[in-house]
């Protein structure tokens, strides 16, 4: 089975390079690409892809405000900024948008392909700059406890993936740990997001426990 992934770039030579990346990857299929995110809105629905690399800077509507409305509408299509933007600022808007992933555009063909996979089995790929900045912010802000309504929410079993996810582990690994499959970890994790209203596995930890 491979990954379908769908390409949102304004810049024809890096759009196209991507492409072949996709193209030429195994385990993955280009599902199509779009040139800015007013096509983004109206095309992806259609491609239905299971993996996004949006760009931000898109001239029109960007790609944070992309993922956002798209995030919204299909929550189970997932979402990685590929940008040249190192800022905090863009970083943890793109995520708050529902981005479940942001690497830079200066990554390796080899690295992306892998954070693309990652993606699909439930991580949370971020280039190492990017990643170190997140924690960073996080070391910043205190942690709090569990709240009751959080409990309310959830069941035993959304529970213990999402202590599970808290910890890094793929979905994959959640199944084995738990005795499940894999797809079925996959659901509960929507479930998750739906309860919590949230769209990525940072949002859905953070929120979880307070911070």
């Amino acid at each position: 089975m491979s990954i379908s992934v769908a390409i949102v770039e304004d810049n024809s030579d890096i759009r196209q390079a991507l492409e072949q990346i996709i193209n030429s990857g195994v385990g993955y299929t280009l599902a199509g690409s779009c040139i800015n995110g007013e096509e983004a809105l109206t095309k992806l629905p259609t491609l239905n892809p299971a993996v996004v690399l949006m760009d931000i800077n898109l001239g029109g509507i960007n790609g944070i405000e992309c993922v956002k409305v798209l995030k919204e509408l299909y929550p189970e299509m997932l979402f990685m900024m590929c940008t040249v933007y190192e800022e905090d600022e863009k970083i943890f808007e793109a995520l708050s948008a529902g981005a479940s992933g942001y690497i830079l555009k200066k990554t390796t063909p080899d690295k992306l392909l892998t954070a693309i996979t990652e993606l699909y089995e439930g991580g949370a790929p971020m280039s190492s700059q990017i990643a170190n900045k997140v924690v960073a912010a996080f070391k910043n802000k205190p942690a709090v406890a569990v709240t009751s309504d959080s409990l309310d929410m959830l069941t035993k079993r959304e529970v213990e993936i999402l202590v599970a996810l808290s910890k890094g582990l793929l979905y994959k690994e959640i199944a084995e740990e738990l005795f499940i499959s894999s797809q079925t970890v996959r659901k509960h994790v929507y479930h998750i997001y739906e309860k919590l209203h949230v769209g990525n596995r940072i949002q859905a930890v953070n929120k979880f426990f307070g911070r």
